[in-house]
């Protein structure tokens, strides 16, 4: 597949810490998957630029630090999705614990990674619109993907 949208991807969650941080740890997870979710948002690293001006001779610029970003999935709410429910109660959790997370592409291929849910606020934008969720996820380990099989 070359080309892909975003129609057919999904966010998982699951209460557990895989036992090692790789495709394998990830996959012996169970994962719960968030139904009526709209849009995920950006996966991936982001570094902080060091700079360096010697006196003599070119300024040096240096990869520092990654972050590896935040997701803010955005949920029409349903009050009986299970997915949504444990997202909800990992946006209430108020002890910094890590949750695992599960990504899946339109390929199939799947994005693991950690992170924590700071909220679960809702949105009631007038009579018309779907009432929804957009929790914040930061991402706290380096996401592992797992092509396609």
């Amino acid at each position: 597949m070359a080309l892909q949208t975003g129609a057919g991807s999904a966010i998982a969650i699951c209460v557990a810490a895989p036992a090692t941080q790789d495709a394998t740890g990830f996959a012996a997870l169970t994962f719960t998957e968030a139904g009526n979710c709209e849009k995920i948002g950006q996966i991936g690293a982001t570094f902080a630029k060091t700079e360096f001006q010697p006196l003599k001779g070119a300024k040096q610029k240096l990869k520092g630090s990654a972050d590896y970003g935040s997701v803010s999935p955005q949920f029409a709410l349903d009050e009986t999705d299970a997915g949504q429910a444990l997202a909800k109660t990992a946006g209430n959790d108020e002890s910094n614990k890590l949750y695992s997370f599960r990504v899946t592409l339109q390929s199939g291929t799947k994005v693991y990674f950690q992170g924590r849910v700071f909220g679960w606020p809702i949105t009631i934008d007038g009579a018309d619109p779907v009432t929804t969720a957009t929790p914040v996820v930061e991402i706290c380990s380096k996401p592992v993907e797992v092509a396609a099989s």
